[in-house]
């Protein structure tokens, strides 16, 4: 069991689903290092339209499809958790964007089985 309750860090990774860190793509390494790590938990989300710093619009729309959709990814941890593990992540981006914001968790739990 985890624990994970009162003050955290969200973390959120922004990168588009083309981008790769040792031939595989970056969002499947984030998380497994996440994972690796004992972050409590972590989600990618694919998103239908956004753009980032090079104000390139990418979007699912039939008209305009893009092959490289935004991506990001979160996760819930601890203040301490989140910034041990950020220089590894930092490294693997080759672009893209990481925020950080103090979050309080209400409740953390699996199903019971």
């Amino acid at each position: 069991m985890h624990g994970l309750t009162g003050e955290g860090t969200l973390m959120r990774i922004h990168m588009g689903e083309r981008d790769k860190h040792d031939a595989r793509p970056l969002h499947a390494a984030i998380v497994e290092l996440l994972r690796s790590r004992g972050v409590a938990g972590a989600n990618v989300s694919r998103a239908i339209m956004g753009y980032g710093a090079t104000a390139r619009l990418h979007t699912d729309s039939v008209l305009r499809l893009s092959l490289d959709l935004p991506i990001v990814v979160e996760c819930v941890d601890s203040e301490e958790k989140i910034q041990a593990v950020l220089p590894d992540i930092d490294t693997m981006m080759g672009g893209g964007l990481i925020t950080l914001e103090r979050v309080r968790v209400i409740a953390y739990r699996s199903h019971p089985a």
